[in-house]
């Protein structure tokens, strides 16, 4: 049983997983809350339990394994984080069910962007695109992936375009820079109109390019208005970016501590659906990845 606001990590002793329950172990110190480590498996397609029992022997190994990866990642998060409150469960569910069961109560979901096992697979289309499209509460989706880093190393980045999403990554991001004691630098992509069928040299001659810079410099700057108050502490950047959102979202990740998107929004950031922003940054962003749902979505 997950207890209510808890971070829960997926693990399934992959390298990505492990990488995943060092990230949940500090953040849920951070955040005070508890850690819950969640192993979820199937059994293979031969031993479907609706048809036949599974043979005592093979389910006494599989369960040593879980029992065993469980034990380790908890001793990991140990390292990461001493302080931190573990508890755990092990449950014979797909993944995806098991950790959107499980979301329902948590404050936050993590998993690693890819694995083995009980988690294998988590790439387009399989448990971390799925957690991340149907959970009720934050899912971060950490990877380690190695690139020379950007401006914004060591930084919190959120994407925002003014919409209920940005707004509520924008509270997510902020929240995180305070508790890590990080800078965060806000970030609105934008494009020219007209831009996909119009040549971008030609399009300063039609449109007035320094009022449509100064619009997208108004937004950002009343995006992030209140919540710089509420949070002085935060070392606050803003940049307005000419250039399509998934791209220049990629390209600040470098280095950077956590990148916050929306699950969708409008403006700069349109469509910030699960196979088009959001899910660009999970698979290719060089840092975790943190999508924040607006509670009006839903849990479906």
């Amino acid at each position: 049983m997950v207890a209510e606001q808890s971070v829960v990590v997926g693990v399934d002793g992959s390298a990505p997983s492990l990488h995943a329950v060092d990230w949940a172990a500090v953040d849920a110190v951070r955040r005070r809350r508890p850690l819950h480590i969640l192993y979820a498996f199937v059994w293979p397609p031969a031993y479907p339990p609706a048809a036949a029992p599974v043979p005592s022997p093979y389910e006494a190994r599989v369960r040593e394994e879980a029992a065993r990866t469980v034990a380790d990642a908890a001793a990991r998060a140990r390292v990461a984080a001493p302080d931190v409150r573990i508890t755990t469960s092990m449950q014979a569910d797909p993944p995806t069910v098991a950790l959107l069961r499980a979301s329902a109560h948590a404050c936050e979901v993590v998993v690693g962007n890819r694995g083995h096992g009980g988690f294998a697979g988590l790439r387009l289309g399989s448990v971390g695109v799925q957690v991340a499209a149907h959970a009720p509460c934050p899912v971060v989706v950490v990877r380690d992936a190695a690139r020379p880093a950007g401006p914004e190393a060591g930084r919190v980045v959120v994407g925002i375009d003014g919409s209920h999403d940005a707004g509520d990554a924008l509270r997510y991001a902020f929240e995180h820079a305070s508790a890590a004691a990080s800078g965060l630098t806000a970030v609105l992509a934008y494009r020219w109109p007209g831009s996909v069928t119009r040549p971008d040299d030609l399009l300063p001659l039609i449109y007035d390019a320094a009022d449509l810079t100064a619009g997208e410099q108004r937004t950002l700057a009343e995006s992030v208005a209140g919540w710089r108050e509420k949070f002085p502490d935060v070392d606050l950047r803003t940049n307005a970016v000419r250039g399509r959102a998934a791209g220049v979202l990629v390209e600040l990740s470098a280095g950077a501590r956590l990148l916050v998107v929306g699950s969708r929004g409008r403006g700069g950031f349109a469509g910030l659906l699960l196979g088009s922003v959001s899910q660009v940054a999970i698979h290719h962003a060089a840092c975790p990845v943190a999508v924040i749902r607006h509670p009006s979505q839903g849990s479906s």
